[in-house]
């Protein structure tokens, strides 16, 4: 057995011991509009906004609801329809000043394409979010995004879901849509920090089409899937029967990528054990910015552990191994790559107020090391430190600054090391309603 075969036989045995160890996290954001239909405050829900309680799990498990949905509802004489008394719609606005030290490189020649050591980046996000229960188990959720990261001109749909509660009366829960994968560990639209997940976005596994079915099975939590594998952008005319057919093909094949995560909580931690197994196109071109005419096989172990220091001190780490067979590089069809990415983190909620997080990322992917790739800029090793202060539950200011600990890697022609520092500063407003 080769070196590399022994160390993935050996993730996948530390996997396999662990599936016993670990816990369903569940999806959610914030959403003023279930203050509105409970009448009650969003701290009900959220211990510091977006950031949720136990309170605010629970009724996500409960798929989105109380016991008294009902009475939320308008009273029509018709029990056979459910409609809320309002439009359940919420709204998320951010703005923010940076200071920065991340650039444009063109990657033919090294040069600065875009630089602003001082950024005004507002607005940075405007959304738009939805959910209400239906019929008794079914229930909605979708945002749609206006403007994001300078992007206008169009609306963005990234979650956006049905879900089902006890299919048959057989305690198992299923949804169906877009959402992201990476949601069953941590969920992004909920963390505090301006800084993001780097680990889940370097494997791919944020949003996606698919379907996930969980059940509890006494301590255990299973939850399996199945997504598409080509995100939520693409999709494909069907001309194969003649011109114009009205429907369009979500995928390009049959193939889907398949995960599970199997959760539980050990003492005072909660223990979670993912993995995926599926397949992605190859890449070619220029720096390997272009999807090639190949498939390879990827896969992806990871490990999620969260707990509470006290009731105001909460921790969190993730931690996820991927690897990719032969012929994802065109140019190097013999190559195999594994890369490794996580991050760890500490939200501390000092009272009503104030919420402090710090968050450590760290990523490698030294097997793309002179393959002349942009992957071989898969790498960070940064630290957050973050301050919120909340005018009101819904309304705060926030100030986070970013420590770059890598070196630059400036060696090119093609230019696709990390080619500059991510240190930044930044100050802004985040508000719901």
């Amino acid at each position: 057995m080769r070196p590399e075969e022994k160390i993935l036989a050996g993730r996948i045995l530390f996997v396999v011991s662990l599936l016993i160890m670990t816990l369903w996290s569940n999806l959610s954001n914030a959403m003023p509009a279930f203050a509105r239909q409970y009448n009650m405050s969003c701290a009900a829900c959220h211990d510091a906004f977006p950031r949720l309680n136990a309170f605010g799990e629970s009724f996500a498990v409960n798929n989105f609801r109380l016991a008294n949905w009902r009475e939320t509802m308008l009273d029509l004489g018709d029990s056979s329809l459910a409609l809320p008394r309002t439009l359940p719609l919420a709204i998320r606005v951010q703005g923010f000043l940076q200071s920065r030290d991340s650039e444009r490189i063109d990657v033919l020649t090294g040069d600065s394409v875009s630089d602003s050591d001082f950024d005004i980046q507002a607005p940075y996000l405007v959304k738009l979010l939805s959910s209400a229960p239906l019929p008794e188990n079914i229930s909605y959720y979708f945002y749609g995004i206006f403007s994001e990261k300078g992007g206008n001109g169009e609306v963005i749909i990234e979650d956006v879901w049905f879900s089902y509660s006890d299919l048959a009366g057989s305690g198992i829960s299923g949804m169906l849509g877009q959402f992201q994968v990476s949601d069953l560990m941590f969920p992004r639209e909920v963390r505090l920090t301006f800084q993001d997940f780097y680990a889940y976005r370097a494997d791919g596994i944020t949003y996606e089409r698919g379907i996930i079915l969980d059940r509890a099975f006494g301590p255990l939590d299973l939850a399996i899937g199945a997504v598409n594998g080509n995100g939520i952008e693409q999709n494909f005319a069907i001309n194969s029967p003649g011109y114009r057919r009205p429907d369009r093909l979500f995928d390009n094949d049959s193939d889907k990528s398949g995960f599970l995560r199997i959760g539980s909580r050990l003492g005072p931690v909660n223990i979670g054990l993912f993995g995926l197994v599926g397949e992605q196109n190859s890449v070619t071109g220029l720096a390997g910015t272009a999807t090639g005419n190949r498939t390879t096989d990827k896969n992806i172990l990871g490990i999620d552990l969260a707990g509470d220091i006290t009731p105001q001190i909460h921790w969190f780490a993730q931690g996820l191994w991927s690897s990719w067979d032969g012929g994802f590089i065109e140019t190097l069809p013999d190559q195999d790559y594994d890369c490794f990415g996580g991050f760890a983190g500490i939200d501390y909620i000092l009272n009503e107020r104030w919420a402090f997080s710090l968050l450590y990322n760290y990523a490698e992917a030294d097997d793309f090391s002179n393959t002349g790739t942009i992957y071989e800029g898969t790498k960070i090793n940064s630290f957050t430190v973050a301050g919120a202060y909340y005018f009101m539950r819904n309304v705060k200011a926030v100030l986070e600054l970013n420590l770059d600990a890598l070196g630059e890697d400036r060696d090119g022609p093609p230019f696709v090391g990390y080619q500059s520092k991510e240190n930044y500063l930044l100050f802004g407003i985040d508000i719901a309603y």
